[in-house]
């Protein structure tokens, strides 16, 4: 394990003012969102999307990284360039989903272990020589009746470990993703609670498993009322309660935070980002891996079709989450274009 590359990367995916871009949606993930513009999802409608986001001019301003589906890193773009050294060759790191999804946990309904663990090892050579210096694996914690259990917490977190001590081996940047969901009826506090024990177990398994912090990156929600609660909380709430609840948790020696947006609204997710650097300084770089909250308006004004328009909306929800992860973001913007 080299330190210095696997920190120098991992510095690199949240220098300032940039993100990284989510674009490793699942075959059948897509297929749900080319349903909602009317495309086929076919494989060379999926390429020119991910081409048309790709070679968006100026993207690379405000994008450190882009997380790529194991069929993408091994597509070519439009012209014929390898994905990969088309976002190399813009100093865009290329990344690799590499978990397996989530399956039903055994013995604890309506709960989820992620899968794709065996076998690892050596997928992840095969990923490195085809261009990816980091990766990602996602956890999923459910909030409902008696849920999440400490049961499905720590086999989460044990399974996060692994991956990202795995990842390390091969020198790739590991981040390390473990979502609350917020598509319940809980409150903020409910979350908060949850999101505590989260991560708690999620550092616990890191270190017994000797990953090294400052190779890599975290990558949770935000601490949120649940989408079904009647009462949501404000967006200096969101920011404060997030902001406390990391800060009792992660580690200063984690070189960054990169946020999923987790079903939020394009702007409450650039919001939320900008007020909690507002109300900086803090111990790690805090900015976003969005993938809806980076692509909706661009897929709807691409439709299949208008490469131009989908180019703009990306250029300007990357530009927006650029500032937000600086602090200077401000809602006038938003109006302004």
């Amino acid at each position: 394990m080299n330190e210095k590359v696997l920190n120098e990367t991992a510095l690199a995916m949240v220098a300032a003012g940039k993100g990284i871009l989510a674009a490793d949606e699942s075959t059948g993930t897509i297929q749900k969102r080319f349903e909602s513009i009317k495309v086929e999802n076919t494989e060379p409608h999926r390429q020119a999307y991910r081409d048309m986001l790709f070679t968006t001019p100026g993207f690379e301003q405000y994008t450190s990284g882009v997380i790529l589906f194991e069929e993408t890193l091994f597509q070519k773009g439009l012209d014929g360039t390898p994905f990969a050294k088309l976002l190399a060759d813009k100093g865009v790191l290329p990344g690799i989903k590499v978990d397996k999804g989530a399956k039903d946990l055994p013995g604890a309904p309506g709960e989820t272990i992620t899968e794709g663990l065996d076998g690892l090892r050596e997928r992840l050579v095969k990923y490195r020589e085809a261009g990816a210096r980091f990766a990602k694996w996602r956890a999923v914690i459910t909030i409902g009746n008696g849920i999440p259990s400490d049961y499905c917490i720590h086999t989460n977190a044990h399974a996060l470990a692994r991956y990202a001590a795995y990842c390390q081996e091969a020198g790739i940047v590991p981040i390390v993703e473990p979502e609350v969901l917020m598509d319940a009826d809980n409150s903020i506090a409910v979350c908060e609670d949850v999101t505590n024990r989260t991560l708690a177990a999620v550092f616990q398994e890191l270190d017994k498993q000797k990953v090294l912090l400052e190779g890599m990156i975290l990558k949770p929600n935000m601490v949120i009322a649940g989408k079904k609660c009647a009462v949501q909380a404000d967006r200096n709430a969101v920011a404060v309660a997030t902001l406390r609840t990391l800060k009792r948790h992660v580690p200063g020696a984690v070189p960054g935070i990169a946020f999923l947006s987790g079903g939020q609204s394009d702007v409450d997710a650039t919001a939320h980002l900008d007020i909690m650097n507002k109300l900086g300084p803090n111990p790690w770089k805090l900015t976003f891996s969005y993938g809806r909250a980076l692509q909706a308006a661009a897929l709807k004004a691409w439709g299949g079709q208008n490469v131009d328009a989908g180019k703009k909306a990306h250029l300007h929800r990357a530009h927006m989450n650029g500032l937000a992860a600086l602090g200077k973001w401000d809602a006038a913007l938003e109006k302004a274009a």
